[in-house]
C-alpha cells in the first residue's frame, strides 16, 4: 500500500476518539435493551461447556450438539416451573390462611381488655390497627404476588430475544472469536489468543466456583433441614443449593418455601416443639445463620480462589455491585473484575515495552527488564570475574 494513503497517527488517534465517544453514547442510549442481552450471553456462558463436551467426546458436529444442549435446556426451564407452579402456589396459599389466623388469634387477645398489676391496659387501638392491615394487605397478597409477577416479568418479546440471542452465540461463537481476533493484523493474533486463553480461564473457573458453592449450600440445608425435621428436606436442600446461582435473592426464596413447609407441617421428630410456628421459626434463625456465613465468608472465600481475587475485595466488590446493578450486577461483577484485571495488565505491558504477559500468573511481580548497555556491562563484568578465577 502507497504510503501517501496511510492515515499519520494524529488522526489515527482522532479517528479513533471520535468513535469510541460515538460508541459510549450509542450504549448509554440504548442501555435499556442491554440487560437482557447480559442476561442471554450469560446463559450462553453457563451452557457453552455442555457443547464443547459433547463435540470432543461424542461424534456430534457443533450445531447437532447446540441444537440437543440448547433444546434440552429451554425443556428444563419451561416444563420445571410449569409443573411446580400449582403446587407451590397451593402452599403459597395455604401458608397465608396460616398467617392469617395467627393474626385473628392475635387480634381477638388484644381486642378484650388487660389489666397489668391495678393498671388498666387496653390494646384496641391496636387491634384495630392490625384489622386494617390485614384487610387491606394480607387478604388479598395471594393476588397481588400474581400480579406483581405479572408486572415484573420480562415480555414476551424479550424472553423471545434472549432465546434467540443464546442460540446465536451458541452456535457462532467460535467464528465470532475467531472474526474479531483475524480483524487485528497477523502479528497480533497469538497475543490475543493467549488473551482469550487467559480471560477463558477466569470465567470457567468461575463457573467451577459456583458449582461448589451450590453444592455446598445444597448439602448444608439439607442437613439443617434434615436435623429439624422439616418434611421434603432434601428436596428443599436441593432447591436452595440451585437458587444460590441467584444472589440473595435465590435464597431467601428457597428459605420462605422451607419455611412455608415447616408452617404447614411442622416437623417430623418427636423430639420438636410441636408447634409449627415454632419450628418455622427455628427454619428461619437457621436460615440466617446459614446464609450470613454463606454472604460474608464462604461465598467470598471460594470466589476469590477461583479468580484468584482477595475475599475482602470481593465481597466489597458483591455488596457494590448490588447496590448499584442488582441481582445480574452481583452476579457478574467478580469475574468481570478479574478479566478486567487481565486486559488492563496486558495494555499497560505493551504500552511500557513489557513482553505481553507475565511468565506465570498476571498478579506476580516481574523483575524490570534490563537494558542492552546494562546486559553488556553486567556481561563484562562475568568475563572479568572468568578471568581473575
Amino acid at each position: 500500500m502507497n504510503e501517501q494513503n496511510q492515515w499519520s497517527m494524529p488522526v489515527r488517534y482522532l479517528v479513533f476518539g471520535v468513535v469510541f465517544i460515538l460508541l459510549a453514547v450509542g450504549l448509554w442510549y440504548i442501555r435499556s435493551i442491554l440487560e437482557p442481552l447480559i442476561i442471554a450471553g450469560f446463559i450462553a456462558y453457563l451452557i457453552h461447556p455442555a457443547v464443547n463436551y459433547l463435540t470432543r467426546r461424542t461424534r456430534l458436529s457443533r450445531p447437532a450438539a447446540v441444537n440437543l444442549v440448547y433444546f434440552i435446556t429451554l425443556a428444563v426451564l419451561i416444563g420445571t416451573p410449569s409443573t411446580l407452579a400449582p403446587i407451590f402456589f397451593d402452599e403459597f396459599k395455604q401458608v397465608i390462611a396460616d398467617v392469617l389466623n395467627i393474626f385473628n388469634q392475635l387480634i381477638v387477645w388484644l381486642v378484650k381488655p388487660r389489666a397489668a398489676s391495678i393498671i388498666p391496659i387496653d390494646f384496641g387501638q391496636l387491634a384495630n390497627r392490625l384489622t386494617q392491615f390485614r384487610s387491606t394487605f394480607l387478604s388479598s397478597l395471594p393476588d397481588q404476588a400474581l400480579q406483581l409477577l405479572g408486572k415484573t416479568s420480562v415480555g414476551a418479546l424479550w424472553i423471545l430475544v434472549i432465546l434467540v440471542v443464546v442460540y446465536y452465540l451458541l452456535a457462532e461463537w467460535p467464528h465470532l472469536r475467531n472474526g474479531f481476533i483475524g480483524s487485528f493484523p497477523d502479528v497480533y493474533h497469538a497475543e490475543l489468543n493467549e488473551l482469550y486463553q487467559r480471560v477463558r480461564s477466569i470465567w470457567m473457573n468461575y463457573l467451577r466456583g459456583q458449582l461448589l458453592l451450590m453444592v455446598i449450600v445444597g448439602v448444608t440445608f439439607t442437613i439443617a433441614w434434615t436435623v429439624i425435621g422439616i418434611p421434603g428436606a432434601l428436596v428443599l436442600g436441593v432447591v436452595a443449593g440451585f437458587l444460590t446461582l441467584i444472589p440473595d435473592v435465590g435464597p431467601f426464596l428457597a428459605a420462605v418455601l422451607a419455611i412455608g413447609v415447616a408452617l404447614l407441617e411442622g416437623s417430623n421428630w418427636s423430639w420438636m416443639p410441636a408447634s409449627s410456628f415454632i419450628v418455622a421459626l427455628i427454619a428461619l434463625a437457621i436460615y440466617l445463620l446459614l446464609i450470613t456465613i454463606k454472604n460474608f465468608w464462604l461465598r467470598p472465600f471460594i470466589m476469590g480462589r477461583s479468580v484468584h481475587m482477595h475475599e475482602a475485595l470481593v465481597l466489597i466488590s458483591i455488596i457494590m455491585a448490588t447496590i448499584l446493578w442488582g441481582i445480574l450486577g452481583a452476579l457478574l461483577i467478580v469475574p468481570v473484575l478479574a478479566s478486567l484485571v487481565v486486559i488492563f495488565d496486558y495494555l499497560r505491558r505493551r504500552i511500557m515495552g513489557m513482553p505481553p504477559f507475565p511468565p506465570t500468573d498476571p498478579f506476580v511481580l516481574e523483575t524490570p527488564p534490563v537494558s542492552g548497555s546494562e546486559k553488556v556491562a553486567a556481561l563484562k563484568t562475568i568475563i572479568s570475574r572468568k578471568k581473575k578465577g
